[in-house]
């Protein structure tokens, strides 16, 4: 059974409220980021990146049985970190149902509060990044 969106959501914010501080949180982010389905190396191109990213994150999605899957890297341990809790969360998912998707959680966890501005401006970027491929499989399955 596929799990949903919200219901994974709902597993970060419940593994993020077990640590005390910010910097096991941060360790964990670091941990979770060696975790990424990582992009290939032939995909690794300027037209992967992510546009309004300080760090360098590549991100690639192919569109499998009528879910999207995503692979991404990044060249900063954080950074890596919060791609890979965006794509435990949106890849595998139907284009409609990550396009629906609210984000309220990364608020939940404080992971906006607690990072850089520049680093913050990048989360939305690969948000809005993950948004746009799920936008331009949803358009291409109508079709």
């Amino acid at each position: 059974m596929m799990m949903t969106i919200e219901s994974i959501q709902e597993e970060i914010i419940d593994e993020f409220s077990m640590f005390d501080d910010w910097m096991q949180r941060y360790e964990y982010m670091i941990d979770l980021g060696k975790s990424v389905p990582l992009i290939s190396n032939s995909n690794k191109t300027d037209d992967h990146l992510i546009k309004g990213c300080q760090s360098k994150v590549w991100l690639h999605a192919a569109l499998e049985d009528g879910k999207i899957v995503f692979t991404a890297d990044s060249d900063a341990i954080i950074t890596k970190g919060i791609i890979a809790i965006l794509l435990r969360v949106f890849s595998n998912q139907k284009p409609e149902n990550i396009l629906a998707a609210n984000t309220n959680f990364v608020d939940e966890i404080g992971l906006k509060e607690h990072l850089s501005l520049t680093r913050a401006n990048g989360l939305v970027s690969m948000i809005k990044q993950l948004k746009l491929y799920a936008l331009a499989y949803e358009t291409q399955l109508k079709n």
